[in-house]
């Protein structure tokens, strides 16, 4: 029996991300200002707890496309803010790859055996104390999310070739305690992706945009 061909797409991120691995993973670049250079010193960072999102490519009739939610409005923390599936490593997870495999069954009922890992993106520190690793998985054929109601008010998805533009990200800041704060932001079919979320999607934009100059 022949085995269908991968997709450009998928042989695309493959070699962009065949060299990473969860044991030797760099803190990504968030591009801060002097003033906030306090906010990524070996120091605070070692303090972070340790999570995982999944970075979800799911290719089907539609054309690759990256899974996103938006979560419940009744949250305590981020509420109706978009996101990836993933959370903060548990005790029962024995890799950070587990946990993003985790919570993508518990948000949107993804089950792991459906995900093959392809890599991992840079750390991403954020305001809220974590060190947040972006797993890249691929996810081959049809998918019908199942939204856990508690977390996930929606499941949407954009398509890969948006993500992968870099003319869609803008930057913006806002202030906090006196400080401006940078951060990149993007739209959507009607839905704003910022903060954190569109800072991991835009590196894995840049990681693919730089393998082509190589």
């Amino acid at each position: 029996m022949r085995v269908a061909a991968a997709s450009p797409a998928r042989r695309r991120l493959e070699v962009v991300l065949r060299d990473t691995s969860e044991n030797d993973r760099q803190v990504a670049n968030l591009e801060l200002p002097r003033a906030l250079n306090f906010f990524v010193t070996p120091e605070r960072v070692a303090t972070l707890r340790p999570a995982a999102v999944l970075i979800a490519v799911v290719d089907d009739e539609a054309g690759p496309s990256i899974i996103l939610t938006r979560r419940s409005d009744g949250l305590r923390a981020h509420a109706g803010q978009v996101s990836l599936p993933g959370g903060a490593r548990e005790t029962q997870d024995a890799t950070l790859r587990a946990t993003a495999l985790r919570e993508a069954r518990e948000e949107i009922g993804l089950a792991p055996e459906r995900v093959e890992v392809l890599g991992y993106l840079d750390d991403y520190p954020t305001s809220s104390r974590y060190r947040v690793t972006p797993v890249v998985g691929w996810v081959e054929g049809a998918f019908q999310p199942q939204a856990e109601a508690l977390e996930v008010a929606e499941v949407f998805r954009v398509p890969l070739a948006v993500v992968l533009d870099a003319s869609h990200y803008r930057r913006a800041s806002f202030v906090r305690r006196g400080l401006q704060w940078p951060f990149f932001q993007f739209d959507h079919d009607g839905h704003h992706v910022w903060g954190a979320t569109a800072g991991m999607l835009l590196n894995l934009c840049r990681k693919v945009a730089s393998s082509h100059d190589q």
